[in-house]
């Protein structure tokens, strides 16, 4: 991938990765959490499965390959999407949902020293903290304002399994074709949330115009694309330099629901925001 490309991955990531929360705004009035997300993954893998066989790619080559990808995806997409569309389900902000999970980098950041043995410096350290003092200025402006304490439960367990996912993949299986590989993520995440959406919830969906284009759109920009993506940006980088991008994703959510939605911010909050992005200039090599 020529330079200039490559440089702009990451940006087109936190992109594509913030409008999933806007997606999930979308689609949650109209469908239970775990069901809307059961139909999201089963899109998935009859979408991926067609592109895998028409271009002949790759498929893992061993069994421990499969189970490897497989725990990854399932820590990922289930345990975090599941725990962010459960949380917006029951009342959480799109733009807090994603300030929570946006907690990641420095929770990653302990873990790349301890499991991967990678050298973390002062700078990052820095910039690490700084996003992470934005995080909570800006959840503690709106906490108790707009949600109760308990819908941030559902987006901690997001936050854990966003992090281990991306340790885990970084550590067990940082190298596989991206549309084989997401066939492995998505089979047994679909399977796992499927069984949790038939003994949780009632099954209701209200086929609306929304919830088709949110649909839509998780499947191919988000699934797909930014997925994609992220697979791609742990091959080619380390877990810090990744998971500080997630720094980026609440300003960049924020943004899309003052424009999509109307939402506001404190002046606490717009310097959180500003304290997030300045993280995450720290924390990149």
């Amino acid at each position: 991938m020529p330079t200039s490309t490559s440089r702009a991955v990451p940006f087109l990531f936190v992109v594509l990765w913030s409008t999933g929360f806007i997606g999930a705004r979308l689609g949650l009035p109209h469908i239970e959490p775990l069901a809307f997300l059961t139909i999201r993954y089963v899109l998935v893998l009859a979408l991926m499965v067609v592109i895998s066989l028409v271009a002949r790619a790759p498929w893992p080559a061993t069994t421990g390959a499969w189970g490897h990808i497989g725990v990854a995806g399932l820590l990922v997409h289930g345990v975090y999407l599941g725990g962010v569309f459960i949380a917006i389900g029951h009342g959480l902000p799109a733009g807090v949902a994603s300030l929570v999970v946006g907690v990641q980098p420095l929770l990653t950041a302990v873990g790349a020293g301890w499991l991967l043995g990678a050298r973390v410096s002062p700078r990052q350290w820095l910039g690490l903290v700084l996003g992470f003092v934005g995080v909570t200025l800006v959840v503690l402006g709106k906490l108790g304002s707009e949600f109760s304490a308990w819908a941030l439960v559902p987006a901690i367990v997001a936050l854990l399994g966003i992090t281990a996912g991306t340790l885990y993949q970084k550590r067990y299986c940082p190298a596989f074709d991206w549309r084989t590989g997401a066939v492995a993520q998505f089979l047994p995440t679909a399977l796992v949330t499927g069984l949790a959406a038939a003994g949780l919830e009632s099954g209701r969906i209200d086929w609306t115009g929304e919830l088709v284009f949110a649909l839509g759109w998780l499947v191919l920009v988000l699934s797909v694309g930014a997925v994609s993506l992220l697979n791609w940006l742990i091959r080619h980088s380390n877990a810090v330099n990744v998971a500080s991008l997630f720094y980026l994703v609440p300003p960049c959510t924020a943004l899309l629901a003052w424009l999509l939605f109307g939402s506001s911010f404190s002046g606490v909050a717009l310097i959180g925001l500003g304290l997030a992005v300045w993280g995450v200039y720290l924390a990149r090599q």
